[in-house]
């Protein structure tokens, strides 16, 4: 009996079909839409320039560039000003991630400066200037507040305005400077 009960037993283990075998899973995350960056298009590339008019004298680089499948762009700078009678010699580097900042929000600039500061900005469009308003941050200056003007001109120069106020006091014109385009685009 038992060698029956082996034949048979095999004989239906054998003859089983086989298990259907489940298709893969396949996950899909929806990837949020691409910012409009083409109001801010002609900022891409290097610029440098110096300082204008009653500004402290000195030098600025700024470097933008697409990032990550041009869904963001990155701005660096560099920033030298010589001494004044009320703010010694200056030397700054930030730089800062710009993402855009929702449906019909503008964009939002990140920045991360040598001093160690993290400001963030509001940046909107007005004609051919482009505004960055402060937005706070993680780690902001106790008290300032810093504000930017970038403004194309007729000739394609940048003309950039940094405005900033001390606690409890009003904007004013920290320096102003005309940048040219560092080589071809």
């Amino acid at each position: 009996m038992r060698p029956l009960f082996l034949l048979l037993l095999y004989a239906l283990g054998t003859g089983r079909a086989p298990a259907k075998e489940k298709p893969p899973t396949t996950y899909s995350i929806p990837l949020p839409p691409r910012a409009d960056f083409s109001s801010l298009e002609w900022l891409v590339g290097e610029w440098v320039g110096k300082t204008t008019g009653r500004s402290p004298q000195g030098e600025i680089h700024l470097s933008v560039e697409y990032a990550l499948d041009k869904r963001f762009m990155i701005f660096r700078e560099e920033i030298t000003l010589a001494p004044t009678k009320s703010a010694s010699a200056t030397r700054e580097s930030w730089i800062g991630v710009l993402s855009g900042g929702g449906p019909d929000a503008g964009f939002l600039l990140r920045t991360y400066s040598s001093t160690g500061f993290i400001i963030n900005y509001r940046v909107s469009m007005e004609g051919p200037e482009v505004h960055f308003s402060p937005e706070g941050g993680e780690q902001p200056p106790p008290g300032w507040l810093f504000r930017r003007t970038a403004r194309r001109s007729e000739s394609g120069d940048l003309n950039e305005t940094v405005q900033m106020a001390p606690p409890n006091k009003p904007f004013f014109d920290y320096y102003t400077a005309t940048l040219s385009r560092a080589g071809p685009r």
